[in-house]
C-alpha cells in the first residue's frame, strides 16, 4: 500500500491513546479504532508508521500487528484466548531435562530451577519435573493457579504473552517477564539452551542462523510491547 499520509500524531481519546494520521484516526482490519492503552505503546506504534517509506509496510510494523490482534482477537474473547496461552503450563518446557550429557543436564538445571522457584514462591505451586519427552501431569493446583494469572491479563498483554510463550515453549518463561520482572535476555537466553547446544556440537548453517535471529526479535518485541501495554 502507498504511503497517503504526511503526519502521524498520538491524541488522548477516551481513556486511551489513538493514533491518527493527517488528523484522521487508524483503524484495524476489522474497523475498530486502534486506541493503546497507554502513551509509551502509542508512542512506538506511532513510530511504526512515521518510519514507512513511500509503501506501507506491515511486515515492518510488528507494534501494530500485536495491537491489531489485541483489539479485533482478543479482546472480544479473552478467556477464550487466555485459555489457550494457560494450556502450556501443561507441557512447560522447564519441565523437561535431558538425560545427558551431564553438561548439558547442569546448563539446563542453572538456568531453569531459577524460574521454577520464582514461580513456585509467586504462585504457591509445584511442579512435576522429568527427563526425556514423555509428558507428565502436573499438578491440578498449578494448572489452575497459572491459568488464573493469565486470565487476569488484559488484552494487550495477553497477546505479547502468548508470543513470548509460543516462542520459548514455556508459560513460566513468560510470566516471569510480565510479572516477574525477570530480564528478557536471559529468559531468552534459558528458552535457547538446548538450540544453543546443538549449535556447539553441530555448528550452524545461514537458515538455521537466520530463524534464530528472527525468533529473538520477535521474543524481544513481545516482551517490549508487554511492558508498554502495562499502565
Amino acid at each position: 500500500m502507498k504511503r497517503f499520509y504526511k503526519d502521524v500524531t498520538v491524541v488522548a481519546d477516551g481513556g486511551g491513546f489513538a493514533i491518527q494520521l493527517d488528523g484522521r484516526a487508524v483503524r484495524t482490519p476489522a474497523r475498530a479504532p486502534l486506541a493503546l492503552p497507554t502513551p509509551a505503546l502509542a508512542d512506538a506504534v506511532a513510530q511504526e508508521w512515521r518510519a514507512q517509506g513511500e509503501t506501507v509496510d506491515p511486515a515492518l510494523m510488528p507494534m501494530t500487528g500485536l495491537a491489531n490482534a489485541a483489539i479485533d482477537h482478543v479482546a472480544p474473547k479473552p478467556a477464550a484466548f487466555a485459555e489457550g496461552i494457560a494450556q502450556y503450563a501443561q507441557t512447560d518446557l522447564l519441565c523437561y531435562r535431558a538425560d545427558g550429557p551431564e553438561a548439558l543436564v547442569a546448563r539446563q538445571a542453572a538456568a531453569w530451577e531459577p524460574l521454577l522457584d520464582w514461580a513456585r514462591a509467586r504462585y504457591d505451586v509445584t511442579f512435576a519435573v522429568t527427563q526425556g519427552i514423555i509428558p507428565v501431569p502436573q499438578p491440578p493446583e498449578t494448572l489452575a493457579r497459572l491459568g488464573a494469572a493469565v486470565a487476569a491479563c488484559d488484552a494487550f498483554t495477553l497477546v505479547g504473552l502468548s508470543t513470548l510463550v509460543s516462542l520459548s515453549g514455556s508459560l513460566v518463561c513468560g510470566l516471569s517477564i510480565v510479572e516477574g520482572g525477570h530480564d528478557l535476555d536471559r529468559v531468552w537466553q534459558a528458552a535457547e539452551i538446548d538450540e544453543a547446544w546443538q549449535v556447539e556440537l553441530w555448528g550452524e548453517d545461514a537458515l538455521a542462523a537466520s530463524a534464530g535471529a528472527r525468533r529473538t526479535a520477535d521474543f524481544s518485541m513481545a516482551g517490549a510491547f508487554c511492558a508498554m501495554s502495562r499502565k
